[in-house]
């Protein structure tokens, strides 16, 4: 298994409001990040994305339970993500499964998370939520 991965995921799950300034130890200068909502492109975006996502938040924690290489410079995280905001279902605390592509020299150039929308954001939207509930029942 890769140490690179591990330490990485172990890093990134101490991350909070407080400490941002850790993402140097992570990421290039040139970082290039996207998830299903955003893309930024530097540290110095990245650090205001991630900035702006925990001052939304009142908890946000990562649980990092598979850790895949390819090669010597690529691999695959998979995580849960756990966080609980105070206008999204009623406060109560959110679950997300994702993975996280990673490609990197000695630090993460290449930032790449799959995770599904709906189930982080739009399921927990008052109007939109029930919709959206209404949707899979129809189609399952």
């Amino acid at each position: 298994m890769s140490e690179f991965l591990r330490r990485f995921a172990r890093q990134f799950a101490q991350l909070n409001r407080d400490n941002l300034h850790s993402l140097d130890a992570l990421y290039s200068e040139d970082i290039h990040f996207t998830d299903p909502l955003h893309e930024v492109q530097g540290l110095g975006q990245l650090r205001d994305y991630f900035s702006e996502l925990y001052a939304n938040v009142s908890e946000l924690r990562f649980d990092f339970h598979g850790f895949d290489q390819i090669g010597d410079c690529e691999g695959y995280l998979r995580w849960v993500m756990s966080y609980r905001h105070p206008r999204l279902a009623g406060g109560r605390l959110i679950r997300v499964t994702g993975c996280s592509h990673l490609l990197w020299r000695d630090k993460v150039y290449r930032h790449r998370d799959y995770f599904d929308a709906g189930a982080l954001l739009y399921e927990h939207l008052p109007i939109l939520g029930r919709v959206i509930a209404w949707l899979k029942r129809r189609l399952g």
